[in-house]
C-alpha cells in the first residue's frame, strides 16, 4: 500500500520539516519553500513504487522546488523525474530553458543539473522518478529534452501523459507482481516519448515497438462504442498489417475480439448499475457500446457475469412497488 502523508494531521510547526523529510527520502533532494504561512501549508502526498521508479502524487498549496548546484552534485543515483501537470500550471526552469506546464502536459528534467520548478498556484501533479541507467539514453538527448513542454502535438506523449497520471494513483499497482509487471513497460514507454520527440528515428525504432501494444489497446479503449471497429482499422492507425497487429497483441497474451468484447461487457456492466441506468433500455445501451444485436448482448452478459444485463440492471436500481388500488 502506498505510504500517505497529510499535514492536515501534522502540527504546523512540524509540517515544513516533515515534507522535506518525506520528499527527500523518497523522491530527491530539492529545498522547498512554502508559499504560505506555516499554519497554512497543506500538502497531501502518496508515494508509491514499482520496481525501480518511485512515484509521488501531490496536492498542495503554493511551492517552489529547487535543485541546487550543490544537491545535484551530492546525487549518489542520477535520475530524470517525470512531472505530469494535472491542474492548473507551472514553471520548470532546466539548462537554460522555462517551461510553462497546462493541464494534460508534462516535462522531464535530469537530477544532475540544477533546477526550479515554480508552482504559484495550489498543487496537482504527479511526479515519477526513473533511473538514468535505466533509460540508457545518450547525455545530448536528455540534456535537449530537458524543460520542454510534451503534450497533444505527440501522439505517444498523448498516451503516456493518460497512462503516467492513472499510474501515479494506481495503488494496486504499487506492489507486488502487479509493480514488477509495469516497471519495463512504463520504462519503454518514457523512452518512446523522449526520443520521438527528440525526432531521433533510429533510437526510438526498439520503444516504439516495446510500447506498441500499450499503444494499440488504449486506441481500442477510446473507440470500444464504434461498432465499426476492426482489426484492419487498429493495424491501419498504426501503420502495420494485420498479421503484425495479431502477433503484437499475442505477445501480450490478448486475443482481440476477446479483450474488445470484454471491455465493453464491462462498461455496459458500469453504465446499466450507474446512477442513470434506466435512462437508456438495456439494448440501447448495448448499442452504444457497440453490441448492435440486443439478443447476442444479453447472451454474451450473462456467459461473462452469470446474470442477465436486466436483471443486474433492476438489482441496482428496483423499480418502486406499485401503489395498491382502492376499493
Amino acid at each position: 500500500m502506498s505510504q500517505v502523508l497529510d499535514t492536515a494531521f501534522i502540527p504546523p510547526r512540524d509540517r515544513e520539516e516533515v515534507v522535506r523529510n518525506a520528499v527527500w527520502k523518497s523522491m530527491v533532494a530539492v529545498d522547498i519553500d512554502h508559499r504560505p504561512a506555516a499554519e497554512d501549508i497543506s500538502v497531501r502526498i502518496g508515494l508509491g513504487a514499482a520496481g525501480p521508479i518511485r512515484i509521488c502524487s501531490a496536492r498542495a498549496t503554493a511551492v517552489t522546488l529547487r535543485r541546487t548546484e550543490r544537491l545535484a552534485q551530492k546525487d549518489e543515483e542520477p535520475a530524470v523525474t517525470l512531472g505530469v501537470q494535472m491542474t492548473g500550471s507551472s514553471l520548470v526552469v532546466q539548462n537554460g530553458r522555462e517551461c510553462l506546464l497546462r493541464p494534460g502536459e508534462f516535462a522531464v528534467y535530469e537530477s544532475i543539473a540544477p533546477y526550479t520548478h515554480l508552482f504559484d498556484e495550489a498543487v496537482d501533479y504527479r511526479f515519477i522518478r526513473f533511473p538514468r541507467a535505466a533509460l540508457a539514453l545518450p547525455d545530448r538527448l536528455l540534456r535537449d529534452i530537458s524543460a520542454v513542454p510534451l503534450g497533444s502535438d505527440n501522439l505517444v506523449a498523448r498516451l503516456a501523459f493518460t497512462y503516467f497520471s492513472q499510474l501515479a494513483v494506481s495503488e494496486d499497482l504499487h506492489e507486488g507482481a502487479h509493480a514488477d509487471a509495469v516497471a519495463e513497460p512504463s520504462i519503454e514507454l518514457l523512452r518512446a516519448v523522449l526520443t520521438t520527440q527528440h525526432g531521433d528515428s533510429a533510437l526510438a525504432r526498439g520503444p516504439l515497438e516495446a510500447t506498441l501494444s500499450l499503444r494499440i489497446t488504449q486506441y481500442i479503449r477510446e473507440r470500444l462504442a464504434d461498432p465499426d471497429l476492426s482489426a484492419a482499422r487498429i493495424a491501419a492507425a498504426h501503420d502495420i498489417s494485420v498479421r503484425h497487429l495479431y502477433a503484437v497483441l499475442s505477445r501480450s497474451g490478448i486475443s482481440l475480439g476477446d479483450w474488445i468484447r470484454t471491455h465493453r461487457l464491462a462498461e455496459c456492466r458500469r453504465e446499466l448499475a450507474g446512477p442513470n441506468g434506466r435512462l437508456r433500455t438495456v439494448a440501447a445501451v448495448g448499442r452504444r457500446w457497440g453490441f448492435v444485436d440486443a439478443p447476442h448482448f444479453s447472451k454474451v452478459f450473462k456467459r461473462a457475469y452469470g446474470i442477465s444485463p436486466r436483471a443486474w440492471r433492476d438489482q441496482h436500481h428496483p423499480r418502486a412497488s406499485a401503489r395498491p388500488r382502492r376499493g
